[in-house]
Parts: C-alpha cells; sequence; structure tokens
C-alpha cells in the first residue's frame, strides 16, 4: 500500500462530501444533521428496527444514538415500543409525522442528486455509475 492511495482516497472522500454537502450542518437546507437522516432512512426502510440494529448498520456511537432519539422523539418523529417477542428489545418506528418529513427530505435529496446528474452528457454519466457500482462491490468486500 502506497502513501499515494491513501492520499487519493482521502481526496475522493473530500471531494464527493463537498460535492453532495455532507459537511454542511443540516442536510438539504433541512432542520436535520445527516446521521438523523440516516437514522430516519433506516426505519422508513426497515433495515434495522432496533437501536442495537441502527448501531451496528450504521457504526454509530449507542450514545450519539441516543441522543439523536431523544431528538427525533421529542419533535414526535420516532417512537419506541416494546418487542412482543423480547421484553428486553426496544423497537423504532417513525410515527407518520416521520414518514412524512422522510418523504419530503428523500424527494428532496433526489431532487440535488438528479440537478447533478442532468450535467453530465450520457456517455460520461454510463461511466460515472459503472465506476460508481464498481466502488461499492469492492468496498463492501473489506466491511
Amino acid at each position: 500500500m502506497k502513501e499515494k492511495h491513501v492520499q487519493e482516497m482521502r481526496s475522493f472522500s473530500r471531494f464527493y462530501t463537498d460535492v453532495l454537502g455532507l459537511l454542511n450542518t443540516h442536510i438539504l437546507a433541512s432542520r436535520f444533521s445527516l446521521p438523523e437522516v440516516r437514522i430516519m432512512y433506516e426505519l422508513y426502510h426497515k433495515n434495522h428496527s432496533t437501536a442495537k440494529g441502527i448501531c451496528d448498520g450504521l457504526h454509530i456511537d449507542k450514545g450519539q444514538l441516543s441522543r439523536i432519539l431523544v431528538k427525533l422523539e421529542s419533535e414526535k418523529l420516532v417512537t419506541r415500543t416494546r418487542s412482543k417477542d423480547d421484553q428486553r428489545a426496544v423497537q423504532l418506528s417513525l410515527t407518520g409525522k416521520g414518514i412524512s418529513e422522510f418523504e419530503i427530505l428523500n424527494k428532496a435529496s433526489n431532487q440535488q442528486v438528479k440537478q447533478l446528474l442532468i450535467q453530465i452528457d450520457e456517455k460520461n454519466l454510463g461511466q460515472l455509475l459503472l465506476h460508481m457500482n464498481a466502488i461499492q462491490r469492492i468496498l463492501s468486500t473489506v466491511k
């Protein structure tokens, strides 16, 4: 492994987070941070519906998750209920309001990406998507 490889990967990461504005305090001019939106995404898509599942899936600290859940609950976006199968487990879910908020954010995110991609000609768009898929495939083997 060459230091050059590390620097190129870090450079790409900085470039990409800048292109999508991922380091902005609030995502898509909303009141939500990136971790908050990712948690809502997980609950919306039911990829993870317990605190442990979210911590494991997003590699997020339990304390940070707890603070975010308190905020989302106070805004009536998320609810916690005891699991019927295991009373020690707590199931998390979006409320109706949480679903609506997430769908607004998801639509805005789709629009942001469309505005970016519309500026790329078909040939380069095909190459971009091919390479993005390759990056995802390669990096998914190292998790």
